[in-house]
C-alpha cells in the first residue's frame, strides 16, 4: 500500500501536512507517532515472544491460589 508512494508522494503528503497542522505542529505530531510505533513494536514483539506480562502474573497468581488450596486441604484434613 505505502511501497507505491515514492519520494513525490511523500514529499507531497508533507507538504499537504505542512499546510494544514502548520510547521509548529509537525515535530509534536511526528514525535507521538514514533510514540506509537514504538508501543506497538514492543507490545507485539512481546506477543510474538510469549513475554505478555498480564498473562505470566495471572499464570503466577493461579499457580499460587493452588498451592494454597493444597495447603489447606492438607491441613484441614
Amino acid at each position: 500500500m505505502l511501497s507505491n508512494i515514492g519520494i513525490p508522494g511523500l514529499i507531497l503528503v508533507l507538504v499537504i501536512a505542512l499546510i494544514i497542522f502548520g510547521p509548529s505542529k509537525l515535530p509534536e505530531i511526528g514525535r507521538a507517532f514514533g510514540n506509537t510505533l514504538k508501543e506497538f513494536k514492543s507490545a507485539t514483539s512481546d506477543l510474538v515472544n510469549g513475554h505478555d506480562h498480564k498473562n505470566s502474573t495471572s499464570a503466577d497468581e493461579g499457580q499460587r491460589l493452588k498451592a494454597v488450596e493444597k495447603e489447606n486441604q492438607h491441613t484441614g484434613s
